[in-house]
């Protein structure tokens, strides 16, 4: 099994002079936080970290902590990569993909935004693959009403509340199933399950976690720093 981080992102919502995934929360970079969970799980052979071109050294360094943050065997034969991301989210899986072993059967692709996403969040995501399903994405149930509005703003449709489920990652694959996917995407998607989806193959969605909630604004990172804060 294999995990892909996709930490490329700018840090423009954040206010922050740099890179997203070099951010601090309570003196670590997000980066740094998503690898140590990431590789808590279980049955991790390769780690690949798609970092911003000019910031490769700094990447490596992060995954480097990440690691030495991690107690016992769980990382012996940990091989991990970083490679330069591209313009497009898409381009930045598809970094990473190529780099990963033939014998690689099982990829996770996870946002260095998702920092906090607990080691049993991507264990529960393997598991499912594992159990069968091609594509297995976390998610929650949302709670705000939903209102799909036109160009003009005036609302077309109100999505049944119920069936709505806010999307996480990591996000769990076959791997010949992901690598199907992003060779036959005609454009970008907002997450790789959209393009198996476009295959016409299922989803799972299983239970998500708080904790895997996206730092995007200065608020996410206050709530971030007070959940470590708990023991989170």
């Amino acid at each position: 099994m294999a995990v892909v981080i996709v930490a490329a992102g700018s840090g423009s919502r954040l206010g922050a002079d740099g890179p997203k995934a070099f951010v601090e929360v309570e003196g670590t970079a997000l980066l740094t936080h998503a690898v140590c969970r990431a590789v808590a799980s279980v049955d991790i052979a390769y780690l690949v970290v798609v970092a911003p071109p000019h910031h490769l050294t700094e990447a490596a360094g992060c995954v480097a902590a990440g690691i030495a943050g991690v107690a016992g065997p769980v990382v012996d034969g940990l091989v991990t990569a970083v490679v330069p991301g591209g313009p497009e989210r898409g381009d930045s899986v598809m970094a990473g993909l190529a780099v990963l072993p033939a014998d690689i059967e099982v990829v996770l692709v996870h946002d260095a935004a998702r920092a906090l996403a607990p080691a049993a969040l991507f264990d529960a995501v393997v598991a499912a693959v594992r159990g069968g399903h091609p594509a297995v994405v976390p998610g929650l149930p949302v709670v705000d009403t939903i209102k799909e509005v036109d160009e003009a703003g005036v609302v077309r449709a109100t999505p049944v509340r119920a069936r709505l489920r806010a999307v996480q990652t990591p996000q769990g694959f076959d791997r010949a199933v992901l690598d199907r996917a992003h060779a036959a995407a005609a454009d970008q998607a907002t997450d790789d399950a959209a393009l198996v989806e476009r295959l016409g193959l299922p989803v799972l969605v299983i239970p998500g976690d708080l904790l895997a909630h996206k730092i995007t604004t200065p608020a996410d990172l206050g709530l971030a720093a007070l959940l470590l804060r708990r023991g989170a």
